[in-house]
Formats: C-alpha cells, sequence, structure tokens
C-alpha cells in the first residue's frame, strides 16, 4: 500500500492526536503509530491533573489557555468528567518553606492556609511533619482517554488516517515530498512531517537524517493503594512543596501514590520498579497517618523532557517540512488543547493568537545551532 497524504504526523499520543484533530479541515493527515493501540506508551498511563503553576513558564501558558476548552469542552466531546474538580493541597515541612513562597509568588492561584485548615481537608495528616500549607483550589482531575478519544474522532472526521501497528522505519527527502516507510510495508509520502514521537523524537529525527535535540526520557512511577478507613473521594491531590511525592484520589475510594521519580531512561515499555513504589509509599506514610497492606496495582510511563525542560515546538532548520512536536514531559494533557492549537497554527502559517508569546522559548532549534533555509 501506499498513499499520499498533506502532512504525515508520527505518533499519536496526545498531542499527536491533537494535531491531527486540528489540521483535519485543511489537510490530509496520515497519523502513523507503532504500537497496537495509540497513546500506548505515555498518554495512556497518564494520571493526569490540570495545574495552573505546574512547569516552566512557556508551559504555564498553554496550560493557563487550555483552562475554558476542559471547564466549556465542544458539545461533542463524548465524556462528561473531562473536567473534574480537585483541588491541590501543598505541604511545607521545616526545610521547604522557600519551595513554598516561590509557588505562591507565581500568584497563578496558590494561597497559603493554616495547618489546621489543611488538617480539616485531609484528617490523615500528621501533626509536626509540616509547618506551613498552600492551597491551589482552581485544578481538576482530566479524563484523559476522553479527551484523547475526542481527538482520534475529529482527526477520523476530518479525513484522517490511522495507520496503527506501523512503525516509522525510513524517513527520507525526495525533491517536494518526505518517504516514509514503515514497519508494516506502507509508504505513504507528504510535504510536511510532524515528529510527535515522544520519547522516540530523538530516533524519528535521526531517521530523517537529522540531529537530535538531546530529548531524556525519565520514568515515571505510580501506585495505587486502599486509604481504608479514610474517605478520600473528596480530597485535594497532596504533595510535598517540592514535588517528591504526591497521592490523589483515584477511583473514588483509592489513593494513587508516586515518588515523582524522573529516572533517565530509554524509549522502551517501561515497567515499575518496586524500590520507586516502597519509595514513594514512605515519603507519603511521612506526612500521612495511612496504613499500606497491599500494592492494588502499579505501572510507570516515561516522560520525555528536552535539556532545559521547555517545550520543543517547531521547524528544522537544517531541512524543509519537518516540524518538530516534542519534550512535553509531565504537562502533555494539561497543555493538550492550546499546545495542538498553537501547533496547527504554526504548521499553516495562521496567526497562532496568545500562545505565540512562547514560540520563541519552545523553539527546537535553540539546542543547537543549523543552516539552511526553513520549509
Amino acid at each position: 500500500m501506499s498513499g499520499a497524504f498533506d502532512v504525515i504526523i508520527i505518533g499519536a499520543g496526545i498531542v499527536g492526536a491533537g494535531i491531527a484533530a486540528r489540521l483535519g479541515s485543511t489537510h490530509k493527515v496520515a497519523l502513523v503509530e507503532a504500537e497496537e493501540q495509540a497513546g500506548y506508551h505515555t498518554t495512556g498511563r497518564s494520571a493526569a491533573i490540570w495545574v495552573h503553576n505546574y512547569g516552566p513558564p512557556d508551559v504555564r501558558v498553554l496550560t493557563g489557555l487550555s483552562r475554558d476548552f476542559f471547564k466549556n469542552p465542544p458539545e461533542d466531546i463524548g465524556t462528561a468528567r473531562l473536567a473534574v474538580d480537585r483541588a491541590v493541597l501543598y505541604l511545607a515541612p521545616p526545610d521547604q518553606g522557600g519551595a513554598l513562597d516561590a509557588l505562591i509568588a507565581q500568584k497563578l492561584g496558590i494561597h497559603e492556609i493554616s495547618l489546621a485548615e489543611a488538617k480539616a481537608k485531609v484528617p490523615a495528616l500528621i501533626e509536626g511533619y509540616a509547618t506551613r500549607a498552600g492551597f491551589e483550589p482552581d485544578a481538576f482531575d482530566m479524563d484523559v482517554a476522553g479527551l484523547h478519544q475526542f481527538f482520534l474522532r475529529r482527526a477520523r472526521q476530518g479525513g484522517g488516517e490511522m495507520l496503527l501497528r506501523n512503525r516509522a522505519g525510513r524517513i527520507e527527502r525526495k525533491g517536494d515530498v518526505w518517504e516514509v516507510e514503515t514497519s508494516g510495508g506502507l509508504v505513504i509520502t507528504a510535504p510536511l512531517v510532524v515528529n510527535a514521537a515522544g520519547a522516540w523524537g530523538d530516533e524519528v529525527a535521526r531517521l530523517a537524517g537529522l540531529a537530535p535535540l538531546g530529548l531524556v526520557p525519565c520514568r515515571r512511577t505510580a501506585a495505587i493503594i486502599d486509604p481504608a478507613p479514610h474517605d478520600v473521594e473528596h480530597w485535594p491531590m497532596v504533595q510535598s512543596a517540592v514535588h517528591d511525592w504526591y497521592v490523589r484520589t483515584e477511583a473514588r475510594t483509592k489513593l494513587m501514590v508516586t515518588p515523582c521519580d524522573e529516572t533517565p531512561d530509554t524509549p522502551h515499555d517501561v515497567q515499575p520498579d518496586e524500590l520507586d513504589v516502597a519509595n514513594g509509599i514512605d515519603r507519603m506514610q511521612q506526612a500521612l497517618a495511612i496504613g499500606v497492606q497491599r500494592v492494588a496495582h502499579s505501572w510507570a510511563g516515561l516522560r520525555t523532557f528536552t535539556p532545559d525542560r521547555s517545550l520543543a515546538f517547531g521547524w528544522d532548520d537544517a531541512t524543509s517540512g519537518f516540524f518538530w512536536c516534542v519534550g512535553q514531559g509531565g504537562y502533555g494533557i494539561q497543555t493538550a488543547p492550546a499546545a495542538s492549537a498553537l501547533a496547527a497554527a504554526m504548521i499553516r502559517g495562521d496567526d497562532p493568537g496568545p500562545a505565540g508569546a512562547v514560540i520563541p522559548a519552545i523553539d527546537p532549534m535553540r539546542f543547537r545551532r543549523s543552516g539552511g533555509s526553513r520549509r
């Protein structure tokens, strides 16, 4: 099989699907995915919460611009739980007061509360753990699967083709088009290629004969525990001010706990490490009086960062028609509505609106000097 498209997007996670959905009205899109399931490695393992204060400045801008989409989604979103309010409680032991002050100083919705108020919100809080507490009321849980499926559905409605089980094996510029040959035996062409391959982003670039950016995939581990006898359905997410552990409600009666690990790894089907699971539980139990008899389930995913931890969206100056869309780290879901709209606008050459303010900060070419012309 072969086919000609306007855009080939490599990677069908949240950002690849979002761009495909946004471009569907103007471009014939092929969404190339190596796995049997779109979003298998990162999007499908995300336990996402929208937190305005999370991430570097460019991320916070796109997070803020995404809020209205989550709160007032399209009528055909397909889920009644795209955004479910879930405040965040920040706990600061004696050595984390400066971190709490820095969070509050961002002026993005965190304010200090008393330890008595913190205890009222989370009765399991152990007295003496924290000397101060902060509260962010405007956060919310996100329905990751619902958002991802909405983007994929929109992409299909726009005439886009989803090519599952097709790992890109050869990416070659021939004249005015890119030719992509996949592990499934397909050969497809398009003037534009979008590299939305997440942890595999540098590998895709190498296949295209381009220099990598130095992406760093990092393992993040999570586990589900039973917090009984505590009723946690309406608890805020609870975390340390330096973000070295957090817990949040899962399926109304359980808690998800993570040590917020970021262990550099290689792109692969990453699995949880028992020591990381134990570390998360230990850090939680220093703050919360919750016994853990067993771990119901644990998993790990890859969060891929650029060297400076900001996003990398934009054209590669060393060739024509190669667009980077990588480095979302742990921010991919909460920025997805605005980030996908921004990428689509950049690809079309449209006015990106307020999101355009971050373009200089997220230019992928900041990581290497390159000659040649754009596009």
